[in-house]
């Protein structure tokens, strides 16, 4: 397998990426799958420059909830006595908790990663994860007057850190998490994506820190797979807001299970 990569393949792997980000179907299992059929790859670095075009998407998208966490803060700051009756408050410190367990657990992981992704019956389990998570998802139960606490956050956090394992989608393991500890949709769907944020951008960081990692993630054809990522980003994550909406994340598990099957038939 080469790591030289075009214009034309990052492109489709932009594509892959900016759908499967957010749809509740593992970017990184459709990425790995992508590359393996292409018989290319840009490794791990790849990977997250795809997520970075992800991640501006999601920016753009939840702007607006981004600037109300940073009122909050201030707010906590100026009246600490006050957090627990700010919901939006208490969202943030939930985010700073769920952020600590999905650290741990993707360091953690972290080194077996790019090996795994090659590994098609290690991806195919993991899809099978992420159509369990989604049909579990059926099973929550709406808690009258929801609110964010630790608890909650930190097994949110779990799932997410666990996420980075190739084929078990962030989404669909948040979204189904937040929706089982009784969030309503709404909730669910803006903590999951709030929280992507931070777990995203450190990712980004922490991989394409050095000089050498844009070149070994594709160069610039590999910005461009970002852009594309980004452009589709924007229209997967909209459509997703409303599949949530109407209670209908379970549907995703119809294509993720055969996907699952057939990808534990690879070689």
């Amino acid at each position: 397998m080469t790591t030289e990569v075009s214009f034309v393949q990052t492109a489709i792997l932009g594509v892959v990426q900016g759908v499967t980000e957010f749809l509740p179907i593992s970017s990184d299992g459709h990425l790995a799958l992508g590359q393996r059929l292409l018989h290319t790859s840009g490794g791990l670095e790849m990977t997250v420059l795809l997520h970075a075009g992800t991640l501006l998407a999601t920016f753009v998208i939840f702007r607006k909830e981004v600037v109300e966490l940073f009122k909050a803060l201030a707010r906590m700051v100026r009246s600490p006595g006050t957090v627990r009756s700010d919901v939006r408050a208490m969202e943030l410190i939930g985010i700073f908790v769920a952020s600590v367990p999905t650290a741990i657990v993707g360091l953690a992981l972290k080194k077996h990663v790019e090996a795994w992704s090659s590994v098609p019956w290690i991806v195919g389990v993991c899809f099978l994860g992420t159509g369990a998570a989604l049909l579990a998802s059926r099973f929550g139960r709406e808690e009258a007057d929801f609110q964010w606490t630790p608890t909650k956050a930190f097994l949110v956090g779990i799932a997410q850190g666990l996420a980075v394992l190739p084929g078990l989608s962030r989404s669909a393991c948040t979204l189904a998490s937040a929706l089982l500890l009784g969030a309503p949709p709404k909730e669910a769907f803006r903590f999951s994506f709030l929280l992507s944020l931070p777990a995203v951008g450190g990712a980004l960081l922490l991989e394409l820190k050095d000089p050498g990692a844009l070149s070994r993630a594709g160069g610039m054809p590999g910005v461009f797979g970002a852009v594309v990522a980004f452009f589709v980003g924007l229209v997967a994550l909209l459509a997703l807001r409303g599949v949530v909406s109407r209670g209908k994340l379970w549907a995703f598990a119809l294509y993720v299970i055969p996907l699952a099957l057939l990808t534990l038939t690879l070689r």
